[in-house]
């Protein structure tokens, strides 16, 4: 036979269509719902269970061959499905690593929550670089790109070896939130209640036009424990937003709350990516009379909060990350969904770190 020959019927066979998958297991399924109805696409039939022993048992329920596969799986626990922090870990990467085996074309990991990253450097001896490990199991198991949501630290990025990382804020839906609380811009300052947050509040500050920026001084002793706070900056009659990227028993997000209000604060608002809200988290914030609100994303799920905090707001950031794969799959820019960097203003016009600075 020629090259130029076909054989009979090799023209009749048709050929399979790359989709655009959505899988999930059981740390937010809802969350993965509500991302796949933004994108138009029902969520991939899989079981993901437990043996007897508790050792996991994971079965995709239909061909994933040649397709572009977006796991929409936060490694964190759900009360209401008995998935613990490491059972979603786990999860995360046994869906990988079977995906990988049925030859998917491309696998994102889709993780708007990401655990264990706030051990993220050697802090002090014979203690893991956590972050680190969960990367490099990440990236071993197959996953070809991740997409994230306000990692603790931005630099986890380079953890993650030859494999790209888009790290999304969801400034933009805390700023609209704020804005309908029309609060006249001289009278709001965004709060970074430590060193670490000052570039979330720069840019909360830049999104809703606020007044001024100030920071939290804090010295811990121990993980979850403070010893002393202080103020860098001016506040008083200033209705206040705290930024940060997580809340974990919110013990430090209350003390510093009280701070702000002993300071002259009239209000004070927290807009937390990660409401991660462990107890006693949910009746400190109720009990806490110098919050006003507690806003937070449902990166993790958020339904057994809401029903015991009365403080509590949840957002929802399953528009972002359907836009984000919307344009991975698409191969297009994500530029538009980055917040733009704070860039100094011009000579003759305010600023909210110059504001920050002369207060």
């Amino acid at each position: 036979m020629s090259s130029e020959e076909v054989s009979p019927g090799a023209a009749d066979v048709p050929v399979r269509k790359s989709r655009l998958l959505v899988l999930t297991g059981n740390s937010n399924p809802e969350l993965a719902q509500d991302v796949a109805t933004g994108l138009g696409v029902d969520l991939a039939a899989a079981k993901v269970t437990k043996f007897a022993n508790g050792e996991l048992n994971i079965q995709i329920e239909e061909p994933v061959r040649g397709d572009d596969v977006f796991i929409v799986h936060p490694t964190c626990g759900n009360i209401e499905r008995g998935c613990g922090v490491n059972d979603a870990l786990m999860e995360l990467l046994l869906m990988v690593h079977t995906v990988k085996l049925s030859s998917a074309r491309r696998i994102t990991a889709c993780i708007p929550h990401f655990a264990y990253a706030r051990q993220d450097r050697k802090a002090d001896s014979r203690v893991p670089i956590s972050a680190s490990a969960v990367a490099q199991l990440l990236v071993n198991v197959g996953v070809e790109r991740v997409l994230t949501i306000d990692l603790h630290c931005a630099q986890i990025q380079g953890f993650f070896r030859n494999t790209p990382v888009n790290n999304i804020s969801p400034v933009r839906e805390f700023a609209n939130y704020f804005k309908s609380k029309e609060f006249p811009k001289e009278t709001v300052a965004v709060v970074a209640p430590d060193a670490g947050a000052v570039e979330r509040a720069r840019r909360l500050a830049d999104n809703i036009s606020a007044d001024r920026v100030v920071t939290i001084l804090k010295r811990r002793v121990q993980a979850g424990k403070i010893d002393t706070m202080h103020i860098a900056g001016d506040v008083s009659g200033m209705n206040c937003v705290i930024v940060d990227d997580m809340t974990d028993t919110s013990g430090t997000l209350c003390k510093a709350a009280e701070l702000l209000c002993k300071n002259g604060a009239v209000t004070v608002f927290a807009m937390i990516t990660h409401g991660i809200l462990t107890d006693p988290a949910c009746q400190r914030i109720n009990d806490c009379r110098a919050l006003t609100e507690v806003v937070v994303t449902d990166t993790l799920p958020q339904g057994h909060n809401l029903s015991r905090c009365g403080k509590l707001v949840c957002l929802s950031v399953s528009p972002l990350l359907a836009e984000a794969i919307r344009r991975v799959n698409g191969e297009e820019s994500m530029d538009d969904l980055y917040p733009q960097r704070y860039l100094p203003a011009k000579r003759g016009q305010n600023s909210p770190v110059a504001a920050s600075a002369s207060g």
